[in-house]
């Protein structure tokens, strides 16, 4: 069984520590990258870790992660609520998909509430901070198994 989890990043993730601390925290995405590699190593599963600004270039990661992964853990930023191309995508991928969010979505504007990825998610990780990238990964080994 392959044993690598994609963990996806959309939009201005890049700039994570940095941008609206207040919102975010100020751990950084290579602090998160990390982490998330103890915590899979950890578990006996490996990690492809993945940023980008462009959403040809997330839809083409989903599209690699059919033959590469066992699940996908995405934080799609601002194409959570905009990005049919993305939605489409996902639902070509029959593993488990988590859909996570550093904040609490769902206390913003009302504009951050309407998650089109919710619909393919087979679960959401909202509102944990940075943290919630390491649960992600926890409960994403649950659910394809043990290593």
């Amino acid at each position: 069984m392959n044993k690598t989890i994609f963990v996806l990043n959309g939009p201005n993730l890049n700039l994570l520590g940095q941008r609206e601390p207040a919102i975010y925290g100020t751990t950084t995405l290579a602090d998160i990258k990390e982490k998330c590699l103890a915590k899979a190593k950890g578990l006996g599963f490996d990690i492809d870790f993945r940023q980008t600004n462009f959403e040809g270039e997330l839809v083409e990661s989903v599209h690699q992660a059919r033959s590469h992964a066992c699940g996908i853990i995405i934080n799609p930023a601002g194409y959570t609520f905009t990005s049919i191309a993305l939605l489409d995508a996902l639902k070509t991928f029959d593993p488990p998909k988590i859909e996570l969010h550093i904040s609490n979505v769902h206390a913003r504007e009302s504009i951050y509430h309407n998650s089109l990825i919710s619909r393919v998610a087979t679960a959401i990780m909202i509102g944990f901070g940075a943290r919630g990238y390491e649960l992600a990964i926890e409960a994403m080994a649950d659910m394809v198994g043990p290593s």
